[in-house]
């Protein structure tokens, strides 16, 4: 025994070949959402219909998300996450093709809400993916790259979009879906062999509920973390942020573009080392600097009116977001498990950024129509600093050096079951 832990520990400090498939596969999906993004409302648009419609077409994705996703997570609990994976890129890349043939504007929303239902799906079960595949001692890490290749190609994807949508409104649309049917055949292809990526067949290991994993403090608080990030990153920072450069700061849109991409920049560049620190240290301390960080600088930003000092706070809001995303994600899997049989976390997780996302930007605009763009941006850096609170007095989850877990399910054991504690 103590032979061969001494030929398979070195391989655990390696991210599996896996890894870098889903990396590879999410910097294409997020290069894809950009190059739509700036032709869809537009495109809704061109079908004579209000501005009210065509905004509903952006909505209607992330609601259709949010709906769809306790039934993702039960999908990935029963059929396994590799499956449920290339179902929801191929559902996306079918309906993103239609939206490309669309005669009028409610086959569009018709097939863009149907690209939703699969969006939900392939990110549930991602993050399954992720979980079943990487070490234990480098979830962190692992976390970090593929939200950075997310982010990348999220930077890339409107300069692309850009120049299609001048070729044509439906070309973004029919160059993304023929993309996702590409990246969905490379998905298969790589994984379709992997004893990392499937399930093994005599796998009895009882499926984690989302109750149980509510008994987690630490569950908890990536809750209330992603619920944050979502509303201050997809949602306030992309609704908000435009119209207060134009009302108070007095810059035109091209500012709007620098501030968005100094957050962006920001973000990518502590994602990859917020992931390793959380490997070393532990979850805990990016995570909680990272919210501290994010808290902040949402507040600040509402409260100048110096471009400058604008800037700074986009900045230090985006090192914040950057140092929680890593460390969350790795500690849902922890509290998971590597067996990451709990398709109702994984769901409940996502749904916490999608209701953010979705949430956010109703909120802040109210609060910021009734009283001032600085109490919306007051109240959005109370959502940070509410889950700052929860991350600490969450338990550290990071397993030691022997890779052993300590999930939710051992809690909810010692919660019912105090003797058995003792007997551990």
């Amino acid at each position: 025994m103590r032979v061969s832990e001494t030929v398979t520990r070195p391989e655990s400090d390696r991210l599996p070949r896996e890894i870098y498939v889903l990396v590879g596969a999410s910097f294409l999906i997020a290069i894809g959402f950009g190059l739509i993004g700036p032709a869809l409302p537009n495109f809704a648009a061109s079908f004579d219909v209000g501005v009210t419609a065509a905004s509903f077409v952006v909505s209607a994705f992330a609601l259709v998300r949010l709906a769809f996703a306790p039934a993702s997570g039960r999908l990935v609990t029963r059929f396994g996450e590799r499956p449920v994976y290339l179902w929801g890129l191929s559902i996306v890349a079918v309906g993103t093709l239609a939206c490309a043939l669309a005669a009028d504007y409610w086959q569009l929303l018709l097939f863009r809400s149907a690209s939703g239902v699969g969006s939900t799906m392939f990110t549930v079960s991602a993050i399954g993916l992720l979980i079943r595949i990487s070490p234990p001692r480098l979830r962190g890490r692992a976390s970090g790259l593929w939200g950075t290749s997310f982010l990348l190609g999220g930077i890339a994807g409107p300069v692309l979009g850009s120049g299609l949508v001048a070729v044509s409104l439906r070309a973004p649309f029919l160059a993304y879906g023929l993309a996702l049917v590409l990246t969905t055949l490379l998905v298969w292809w790589q994984l379709r062999h992997s004893e990392l990526a499937s399930r093994p067949p005599d796998e009895d290991v009882p499926a984690m509920t989302f109750r149980q994993a509510l008994r987690h403090p630490t569950y908890r608080a990536a809750l209330a973390s992603n619920l944050a990030n979502g509303w201050v990153v997809l949602g306030v920072r992309m609704s908000l942020i435009p119209l207060f450069v134009t009302a108070v700061l007095a810059k035109d849109a091209s500012f709007t573009g620098i501030a968005l991409a100094v957050f962006a920049a920001a973000n990518a560049a502590v994602m990859l080392l917020a992931g390793r620190f959380a490997d070393r240290r532990g979850r805990k301390p990016p995570a909680v600097a990272g919210l501290a960080l994010l808290a902040v600088g949402t507040v600040l930003m509402g409260v100048t009116s110096d471009p400058w000092v604008f800037l700074a706070a986009s900045l230090v809001a985006g090192v914040g977001s950057g140092g929680v995303n890593p460390s969350q994600n790795a500690a849902v899997a922890d509290v998971l498990g590597a067996k990451a049989r709990g398709g109702s976390v994984l769901a409940g997780f996502q749904m916490a950024a999608d209701v953010g996302a979705v949430v956010g930007p109703l909120a802040a605009g109210a609060i910021a129509e009734q009283w001032s763009y600085g109490v919306a941006f007051a109240v959005t850096g109370g959502m940070a600093a509410l889950a700052f609170v929860l991350w600490l007095l969450a338990r550290e989850t990071l397993p030691p050096s022997h890779d052993s877990e300590h999930t939710a399910q051992d809690v909810a054991t010692e919660d019912c079951c105090p003797e058995a504690r003792g007997r551990g």
